[in-house]
């Protein structure tokens, strides 16, 4: 199908250079942090940093996009005469896919039927996995039905997990206890490094990674966990990486994926995590989203 858009809501992590070769649309808007002019840095997560250095106890304020923002992006794409696919982040942990729905009660029926949503059950990198998914399947198939239902099919094939490198940050934003905090740090001192994933919607404890290094380790022993068996059938996996201002976390996580698995595994991107999710992990973190092909390929 020529005439489609996929636009992706505020809480996926995506470059403009990925953006602009799959033709994606972010829905774009600002968090709210007044203290952000007091600090230093050359993005948020530096700032993030200056701010717990200056004993500043506040975190970049976000919110889901208003049902005013999805009628701008919805507009602007079926002008244009396009079908509108649109994929949210996880139902369950915000309310923006409800959001985006209910937007499309303010346009006429013939407008609604050209208006998808479709709920990622995931955040973040593994959000920009499906996004590009769509694009590719929309360019494959002519029929929007056929486009939707092989979408959506590969909702439950995406997976996200992450790692955070400073309980800290978690701490100041209220995610997690001063108490748990010091636990995680100390834990963290001896190589015992939490790991966390969506599951079912929601993000939560994974595990605890033993006699990992690095956080880029911690994550690919994960990876070959979790993937242990469909490996070693030789599926294919496609990786997008976002990082909270960790560039080199995110090269070592890339550099092992493509030195073990450079036949099965394809790197969309890297990309910095974009503060709506990057403001409740805090800086450092790294975070990975997993798209498994199917095998009808």
């Amino acid at each position: 199908m020529e005439k489609v858009s996929v636009i992706v809501c505020n809480f996926a992590s995506l470059t403009e250079e990925v953006a602009n070769k799959y033709g994606i649309t972010q829905v774009v808007s600002r968090p709210y942090w007044p203290e952000e002019e007091l600090l230093e840095g050359e993005n948020i997560f530096q700032k993030m940093k200056d701010a717990l250095r200056k004993g500043i106890k506040t975190v970049p304020k976000t919110s889901q996009p208003s049902i005013g923002v999805f009628k701008k992006y919805f507009d602007e794409a079926l002008n244009k005469g396009n079908e509108v696919i649109c994929i949210t982040i996880s139902s369950k942990i915000s309310g923006t896919y409800n959001t985006a729905l209910q937007t499309k009660k303010f346009f006429d029926q013939e407008k609604q039927k050209r208006i998808h949503v479709i709920d990622s059950n995931s955040i973040d990198a593994a959000e920009t996995l499906l996004a590009i998914k769509a694009v590719e399947i929309a360019k494959e198939e002519n029929n929007i039905d056929t486009v939707i239902d092989k979408v959506t099919s590969y909702v439950n094939e995406t997976y996200f997990y992450g790692m955070t490198e400073n309980p800290d940050q978690m701490e100041v934003g209220g995610r997690i206890s001063h108490v748990l905090a010091k636990v995680l740090s100390e834990m963290q001192k001896i190589g015992m490094r939490p790991i966390l994933h969506m599951k079912d919607g929601v993000v939560k404890a994974a595990n605890l990674k033993m006699n990992a290094k690095n956080i880029s380790e911690a994550l690919f022993k994960q990876f070959e966990k979790i993937n242990k068996k469909s490996l070693s059938e030789g599926s294919v996996f496609r990786i997008a990486i976002s990082h909270a201002d960790n560039i080199s976390e995110a090269e070592k996580l890339k550099s092992l994926f493509e030195e073990k698995y450079k036949d099965q595994v394809k790197i969309d991107l890297i990309t910095m995590t974009g503060v709506f999710i990057g403001s409740h992990v805090g800086p450092g973190t790294l975070m990975c989203g997993i798209l498994k092909e199917s095998n009808e390929q």
